[in-house]
């Protein structure tokens, strides 16, 4: 996506992120998604739909209302104006436990994860 974010811009950048959606809560437009993973933004971005960046929170236990941690993906997305950033803030991540941990929203869109290899 020529719009989108360019990986080599955010990779093991530290990101501070303010959860919107924490781990457990519902969809707010589909009470049935539930998140299984803390979700939020990085406050003063900008993302293509206006809004600031998106970020997918791995590694947590629990709800966070804002944390700090490193990126370590980039999901792309062929059918969405976005991407979403990946921090880890505990545990090893590979492509494939990522996809695992995002299915629950991304098996809506034709994404994959970007990595180093």
């Amino acid at each position: 996506m020529d719009a989108g974010l360019r990986f080599e811009d955010w990779f093991d950048r530290h990101v501070e992120v303010v959860i919107d959606r924490p781990l457990g809560s519902r969809h707010p437009r589909d009470p049935e998604m539930v998140y299984e993973l803390n979700y939020g933004e990085v406050p003063g971005t900008i993302a293509p739909d206006g809004e600031p960046i998106d970020v997918y929170v791995l590694g947590a236990d629990g709800p966070l209302e804002r944390c700090t941690g490193r990126v370590i993906a980039v999901i792309r997305r062929r059918d969405d104006v976005e991407d979403k950033l990946v921090i880890s803030l505990s545990g090893t991540w590979n492509r494939d436990s990522i996809a695992a941990a995002t299915a629950f929203q991304e098996q809506w869109f034709d994404s994959w994860v970007e990595m180093p290899e």
